[in-house]
């Protein structure tokens, strides 16, 4: 059998599809799955990147050196999986930078996955919009390739990076990354901020749309908003950071390369 058509619309994809697929084929068994399988990973037409998922080799390509979207990858990684953090950053045209280690967000823990030079993490949705059920909250779609990818919005994503800083990159790569964003829905950013109840983001998403405030035209009632959401005592803006400036309108201690913006000095 064929699957010419599947491969068009399925760049990347799942045992589960391709039973789908089958199924509405009426030619679905185990035994015809496994032998498909079998003929087209011999011919070199699919790659297995791991168990139950596999990437299909462009026309004309050595499957070994087929070039393969690493974000189609990340969104097929597992059923609920949303790209999030630097990854979803790179997504968007953000990201300063670009790495080789992509992220999704996903209900389930599931081991790293290492193919090629790229490798993939699940992280799993915060616990605090788990017991809420807004998982899904500012999450946006796309089609790439036939492949449905989700993605957290620009929004959504400003505050993650804000609040798990070790997926973004680092301090200095969030700060030149979230320059490049000229507009933020400001309303849907402090639903956000709420959703993640998490005091030391809300001062720290605060802080930097304060530094950016005419560039971003930050209005003071979302800035008065946040302040409200701020710690009751002093939290460090980086954990392992215990030097910087108290910045009191937030409650945070801000290390001064940050304040100061150093790696522009050498950039």
């Amino acid at each position: 059998m064929k699957l010419n058509g599947f491969f068009v619309n399925h760049a990347v994809f799942t045992l589960e599809d391709l039973d789908d697929y089958l199924k509405l084929k009426g030619s679905f068994n185990l035994h015809t799955r496994n032998a498909i399988l079998a003929y087209y990973r011999k011919k070199g037409g699919i790659v297995a990147v791991r168990r139950g998922l596999y990437t299909v080799v462009s026309g004309g390509s050595l499957s070994e050196k087929s070039p393969v979207d690493p974000y189609l990858l990340a969104a097929k990684m597992t059923k609920d999986a949303v790209l999030g953090y630097h990854t979803a950053l790179e997504f968007h045209g953000k990201a300063y930078s670009v790495f080789n280690q992509y992220h999704y967000l996903s209900k389930s823990r599931s081991l790293a996955v290492q193919f090629r030079s790229s490798s993939f993490q699940g992280v799993t949705f915060p616990q605090s919009l788990c017991d809420k059920k807004q998982e899904m909250f500012d999450v946006v779609s796309h089609q790439r390739s036939g492949v449905e990818i989700r993605v957290t919005s620009l929004e959504r994503t400003f505050v993650d990076v804000m609040d798990r800083p070790d997926l973004a990159g680092g301090w200095e790569e969030i700060w030149r990354s979230l320059e490049q964003i000229e507009f933020f829905d400001l309303d849907k950013v402090v639903e956000y901020v709420k959703l993640l109840d998490n005091a030391t983001t809300a001062a720290k998403v605060g802080f930097f749309l304060e530094q950016r405030k005419e560039a971003l035209m930050v209005d003071d009632k979302y800035l008065n908003q946040l302040k409200a959401l701020v710690p009751k005592q002093p939290h460090y803006f980086k954990a392992k950071e215990k030097k910087g400036r108290l910045m009191k309108g937030w409650n945070i201690i801000v290390p001064q390369y940050i304040l100061d913006k150093t790696w522009q000095e050498i950039s």
